[in-house]
């Protein structure tokens, strides 16, 4: 079985304005790493639409009724503070992020693939059950989780986030369910200032390593074999979830960590040992943020260069 690719045109067509960090050639810089010949053996597939219905599993009705009244026909309409903006396209765009992550549990699960990476953007994991956040509209990672629940009978499932900026959206609507885990690797005293030590949910099942600015590749990767990936094996998750930020990398503008490509492919590679483990290897990872597009495009390639074995 190889790793399966999920992406889609419509993707490029969330436009949140001029020099917003959060652009379409983003998508782009994944796109032009990934459709090389070293990924010649990926299975590609366009991202279906999500459906309101796999939404809810997160959010409320009333933020869901909004986002939809709020999808303009011209022009630019901003969901909270100023930072997450929806564009004529942009609802498309967020329900294939939904579609994509959602098929992908559904592919893991039947054993189609190994693995699979969304190559989707807007990024999520900030998105609240009932308000917009930090350039995320709806938390795809999130419902992800909870549709293999309500769609397979999956029990357990964990989100491992390693973008830079801790996932509110995720250990919130996590907080309260002791079947579903989330770990999150971030920068601390940084957006969205969440994402502290005792944050710890209602049956510890929130494990936060937040690290100050400046952190790298060592206290990175002692961090991960001493606490984060021993809590997620003591977990046991039946299926795992990666909220696959890349704005860590040494490379990115908004970041103030000092990860590198090796990092990402050694973190995915730990990861899918503990899905080896208990997961029948089942790995659904989601595009979250990143930045430079340098740094984005490099640090893609060697997450996924990972998921495939190599």
């Amino acid at each position: 079985m190889t790793t399966l690719i999920y992406t889609h045109e419509a993707c490029f067509n969330h436009r949140p304005g001029p020099h917003h960090p959060e652009s379409p050639e983003r998508l782009q810089a994944v796109l032009q790493a990934l459709k090389t010949p070293e990924f010649a053996d990926a299975l590609w597939r366009d991202a279906p639409m999500g459906t309101f219905e796999q939404v809810l599993h997160i959010h409320t009705p009333d933020y869901v009724d909004n986002v939809k009244a709020s999808s303009p026909t011209d022009g630019y309409r901003a969901l909270d503070a100023g930072d997450t903006i929806m564009s004529p396209g942009s609802l498309e765009a967020v329900m294939r992020c939904v579609g994509a992550a959602c098929a992908g549990v559904d592919a893991v699960v039947a054993k189609e693939v190994k693995n699979v990476f969304c190559a989707t953007r807007p990024c999520g994991h900030h998105a609240e059950a009932d308000q917009a956040m930090g350039f995320c509209v709806f938390n795809q990672a999130a419902i992800a989780a909870v549709h293999a629940r309500a769609q397979h009978g999956i029990k357990r499932v964990a989100v491992m986030d390693f973008d830079v900026h801790h996932g509110n959206g995720t250990q919130n609507s996590f907080y309260d369910e002791p079947d579903l885990f989330y770990g999150s690797c971030h920068q601390s005293q940084f957006y969205p200032g969440t994402g502290a030590r005792q944050e710890t949910g209602t049956a510890h099942n929130i494990f936060n390593v937040p690290f100050p600015r400046g952190t790298g590749s060592e206290a990175f990767r002692t961090a991960m074999a001493n606490e984060m990936l021993p809590a997620l094996r003591e977990f046991a998750p039946e299926l795992l979830i990666i909220s696959a930020g890349f704005d860590a990398h040494h490379l990115d503008p908004l970041g103030g960590l000092k990860f590198t490509d090796d990092d990402y492919h050694w973190i995915t590679a730990e990861l899918m040992k503990v899905a080896d483990e208990t997961a029948g290897g089942r790995v659904v990872s989601v595009l979250e943020g990143g930045y430079s597009l340098e740094g984005l495009a490099s640090g893609t390639g060697a997450h996924v260069r990972a998921l495939m074995g190599r």
